[in-house]
């Protein structure tokens, strides 16, 4: 049988190929100068040709050498993956997450999904609410986590991004030019009064409230068909709308913190998986600062 291709070898060759210096690559890799040539020697003996061209000013790849490095790569990385991979810890269980309505089609849907299937053994139970509604479960035991909206957020370490509300019409039917302008708002809803109702009241805005509903989805709905403009998050505006700003007239209905909320009665590895995976996906929202903030 030909000899095997020794992974320790691979690393040591990717090591010198990619620093074109054994000197430099005999640092890296935590050997001697003569014990990384010994290696690159026998792997070149096992490849059956030579694999770098050595020179006063360094080493190259020979053909030989560029055929072996794309593959080489792959190996280890396929290697330090598996690794990694095996060094997680088994969660299992069932975990309860909260998701705000404005998310459910957007940065959470694929985060779950790809937490579920990197960790089979844990059941996943989604309740999609507002956020009061959210916290209420929190306090009943009934979640682990939750993703809501707060504008007074204390602790820093709950925030996982801002992501203010806006009025948003569609570019199609600029209904926003309407007087009184038609908008949508959330059924019964302190929020609406308090932010949403109010933005417009302090800017002497006239409009009528044309559509009422429970639902992010509904709001969407009522802006893409033209029958009302809607407070959204600025990251939930749909394709064909835009947000209305300052040159419109219009005010920013808030300054929303999305935080990620946890149980303080229930603390384990599944659920700090979870933490982690969805921190991750809210991270294009980080870097986003509030007006007095910058």
């Amino acid at each position: 049988m030909p000899p095997s291709l020794d992974s320790d070898l691979l690393r040591t060759f990717l090591a010198v190929a990619e620093r074109g210096n054994v000197t430099h690559a005999a640092l890296a890799v935590g050997r001697t100068q003569s014990a990384v040539s010994m290696q690159i020697r026998r792997l070149e003996e096992a490849a059956g040709h030579p694999l770098l061209r050595r020179s006063s000013r360094g080493v190259s790849l020979t053909p030989a050498g560029q055929r072996l490095l794309p593959q080489a790569r792959a190996v280890i990385s396929l290697l330090d993956e598996t690794a990694a991979m095996m060094r997680k810890p088994d969660i299992r269980g069932p975990l309860r997450v909260g998701i705000p309505d404005e998310y459910s089609r957007t940065f959470l849907p694929a985060a779950l999904a790809a937490f579920g299937r990197e960790h089979p053994t844990t059941e996943v139970s989604v309740f999609c609410g507002f956020s009061a509604q959210q916290l209420a479960a929190l306090e009943r035991d009934e979640l682990d986590l939750a993703v809501m909206f707060d504008v007074h957020a204390t602790e820093p370490r709950d925030v996982l991004g801002y992501d203010p509300t806006v009025w948003v019409t569609s570019t199609l039917h600029d209904c926003h030019r309407r007087s009184p302008v038609p908008i949508a708002v959330y059924w019964n809803s302190s929020w609406c009064r308090d932010y949403a109702l109010r933005s417009l009241d302090q800017h002497a805005i006239a409009y009528r409230q044309a559509f009422s509903c429970d639902t992010a989805s509904g709001m969407v709905a009522a802006v893409t068909t033209g029958l009302a403009i809607a407070p959204l998050a600025r990251s939930t505006i749909p394709p064909g709308c835009r947000a209305l700003g300052a040159e419109d007239g219009f005010p920013q209905v808030d300054a929303s913190r999305v935080l990620l909320k946890r149980n303080p009665t229930r603390s384990s590895p599944a659920i700090d998986a979870l933490a982690a995976r969805i921190q991750a996906v809210f991270s294009p929202l980080r870097g986003e600062a509030l007006p007095g903030e910058i």
